[in-house]
C-alpha cells in the first residue's frame, strides 16, 4: 500500500506499558514482519522512548478542561453499574461506560482525593468534548471501496486518556505519533475500527491532521477468536512452520 500510494512504510513499536513489553516480543514482532516480507525505515519509533510528547499533548486536554482524575477500578465500576437503574451504556469492547462519580468536581476536591496516593488515570469529559468537537467522520478504505464514516465517540464513555504512572493511553499515543510521523494513512486490525472514533475525536480536539485509516481482517481460530487472544491459538512463527506461506497469511487478512 505504502508503495502503491508512493510513500513511506512505518513501523512502530506501541510499548507505552514498560511492565509488560518485553524484548522478546518486540524482536518475534521484527522476525515474524520479516517473514511475511515487509521492509521498513529505521529507525523504529518506541513509544517508551517518546513519553514527553505524550505529556505535552495531555497538558493541551487539562488546560482546556477536558480530562479529571478518576479513582474508581474495574470492579468498582461493574458494582457502580450493576447498581444504577435502567440500561447502563457499554462500549464497543463490552466494558460499562465510566459513572464519572470524579467529572463534576472542583478543582480543589480533585487535588485532596489526588494528594491521597490512591491510583488513578486521566479520563475524558466525553460530553464536553463531543460538544467541543461537533461531527467527526473518517476515510475507510479496508474492503476496498473508499467509504466516509460517521464517528461516534460518544458509545465509549468517558475512555481513559492516561494513567498516574502511564503518561498516556494507546488512544492518546497514537494520534500524537501519528501526526509526528506525518503518518497519511494508517493500516491495523479490524478490531480497532470503532476505536478510530476515539482517535478522531482526540485529533479534532488537538488539532493533528486525519489520515485515512485501513482496517484488515484479522486471523481467528476455528471458534472466530482472534488469533492473539485464542488461548489455543498458535503464534505466527509456529503457523510459518506449520508450512503457510507469507503469501496465504497476507490473503486471509485482506492485504
Amino acid at each position: 500500500m505504502a508503495e502503491q500510494a508512493g510513500g513511506r512504510f512505518l513501523l512502530r513499536i506501541e510499548d507505552i506499558d514498560t511492565t509488560r513489553s518485553k524484548p522478546d516480543f518486540i524482536e518475534a514482532i521484527f522476525e515474524d514482519l520479516h517473514w511475511l516480507g515487509l521492509k521498513w525505515e529505521e529507525p523504529v519509533r518506541r513509544q517508551s522512548e517518546h513519553f514527553a510528547d505524550y505529556k505535552a499533548a495531555l497538558a493541551m486536554l487539562h488546560a482546556r478542561d477536558l480530562v479529571y482524575p478518576a479513582f474508581m477500578t474495574r470492579s468498582e465500576i461493574a458494582e457502580a453499574s450493576e447498581l444504577l437503574s435502567g440500561d447502563w451504556p457499554m462500549d464497543p469492547d463490552g466494558m460499562p461506560h465510566y459513572p464519572g462519580r470524579e467529572r463534576d468536581l472542583n478543582l480543589a476536591d480533585r487535588n485532596s482525593l489526588m494528594s491521597t496516593g490512591l491510583p488513578f488515570g486521566w479520563r475524558l469529559n466525553m460530553k464536553r468534548a463531543v460538544e467541543i468537537a461537533g461531527p467527526l467522520t473518517w476515510t475507510e478504505t479496508g474492503d476496498g471501496t473508499k467509504r466516509i464514516i460517521q464517528a461516534r465517540p460518544e458509545i465509549w464513555g468517558d475512555v481513559l486518556i492516561a494513567r498516574k504512572d502511564v503518561p498516556a493511553s494507546y488512544h492518546l499515543s497514537v494520534v500524537v505519533d501519528d501526526a509526528l510521523q506525518g503518518i497519511s494513512h494508517v493500516v491495523r486490525g479490524q478490531d480497532l475500527f470503532e476505536a478510530t472514533a476515539i482517535h478522531r475525536l482526540l485529533q479534532s480536539l488537538l488539532d493533528l491532521p486525519v489520515p485515512d485509516y485501513n482496517h484488515h481482517r484479522l486471523l481467528t481460530d476455528a471458534k472466530g477468536k482472534k488469533l492473539a487472544k485464542s488461548k489455543t491459538s498458535k503464534p505466527l512463527r509456529e503457523l510459518r512452520h506449520d508450512g503457510f506461506s507469507p503469501a496465504y497469511i497476507r490473503q486471509l487478512i485482506g492485504l
